[in-house]
């Protein structure tokens, strides 16, 4: 997406659940940017520090603090909006949390989804919606191929499992009440994001800046897993790329894998090892032994085909630049610098860039 494409959302209305998280944040940073007039709905950021207060949006968006499970909330919040555009992206994203809190993650990505669509049918607004899901919503079975949209959604544990029921739900609205309706609706499968912000626990990368930022080795719990890392920017921008065509042209709307190229999906190790290169300082990391019997997959990769043709997309920044970008938006951070300029500096060289 160019400059020139971004310009499509300047003054749309535009409303975000879980502006206050990573992703969120960083999506909020592109589309104020590009003047939109953006609401978002979410609970208060859920780490300290957290990027939603570094990113400078305060002032520049309507941002509503409120759970997505509450539905009259909600409501109110989106009836105040009236956006042409949705952006689904609130949830319950750590895997290992939904084994402790598997209730809430289900109340909070099924339910939360359905008061979402739920608002989206009650009104009269909206014109494309879009539901931010996973890569793990396919039933995994280690295939050395990348999954397509079309293979069964089955997620194992409470997060993935969670996340596949957000796909069918929102599936089922739109057979039953959106076929004749003047609204475009998709979901967007996408794999795991790395980039500068993300203080969550229980992510490799925010482990990797807490060890590297107190001098220690960095554990890694499975270091030979293989997932399809990508830069937060590539399927943020890819969001807002199915949203606006699908705005102006219906049939495009469908499920999509948003991921990087075969030669990005790295193991865990590979990954860690990208990073202590260009971190430097001598950092280093060790294989931490298991000592629970949480289940998490070994392999996973998508096949993006149907995204590359429908949209003529292709991702833009190999797993090396990413970790940089990472590495360098951390270093800004740690010397107390400018994050709202190096956020922009960073959206900037992504539009410029051309893969």
């Amino acid at each position: 997406m160019k400059q020139n494409e971004l310009a499509f959302f300047r003054g749309k209305k535009v409303f975000v659940t879980g502006h206050t998280g990573f992703k969120g944040s960083w999506l909020c940073r592109i589309l104020t940017g590009a003047g939109a007039i953006v609401t978002g709905y979410a609970l208060p950021a859920p780490t300290q520090p957290n990027l939603f207060e570094l990113s400078g949006l305060t002032g520049k968006m309507t941002s509503v603090l409120g759970d997505i499970r509450d539905r009259e909330r909600l409501k109110a919040a989106f009836n105040a909006a009236q956006p042409e555009i949705v952006l689904h992206l609130a949830a319950q994203p750590i895997v290992r949390d939904s084994y402790k809190e598997p209730a809430y993650t289900y109340e909070t990505n099924v339910i939360g989804t359905v008061n979402i669509l739920e608002c989206v049918r009650l009104s009269d607004c909206v014109r494309s919606f879009l539901n931010v899901t996973t890569d793990k919503v396919y039933q995994n079975r280690e295939w050395v191929w990348g999954y397509r949209e079309d293979e069964t959604l089955d997620g194992f544990d409470p997060y993935s499992n969670s996340k596949s029921c957000s796909e069918l739900v929102t599936h089922s609205y739109l057979q039953s009440f959106f076929q004749n309706a003047d609204i475009a609706i998709s979901t967007a499968r996408a794999g795991n994001v790395i980039g500068g912000g993300d203080f969550a626990n229980d992510r490799i990368v925010p482990d990797c800046v807490r060890a590297a930022q107190a001098g220690k080795k960095i554990s890694v719990r499975n270091p030979r897993s293989i997932r399809p890392y990508q830069h937060v920017l590539e399927p943020l921008f890819a969001y807002l790329m199915i949203a606006k065509r699908q705005y102006e042209e219906k049939h495009l709307a469908g499920c999509y894998n948003v991921g990087p190229d075969e030669c990005d999906c790295v193991t865990t190790g590979d990954l860690v090892s990208l990073f202590c290169q260009s971190w430097g300082d001598g950092i280093a990391w060790e294989n931490q032994s298991e000592t629970d019997i949480l289940h998490e997959a070994n392999f996973l990769k998508l096949d993006c085909s149907k995204l590359k043709a429908a949209f003529d997309w292709k991702p833009r920044w190999h797993i090396e630049k990413a970790v940089r970008q990472t590495v360098k938006w951390s270093g800004v951070w740690l010397d107390n610098g400018d994050i709202p300029a190096e956020m922009d500096r960073e959206i900037a060289e992504y539009m410029e860039d051309e893969g």
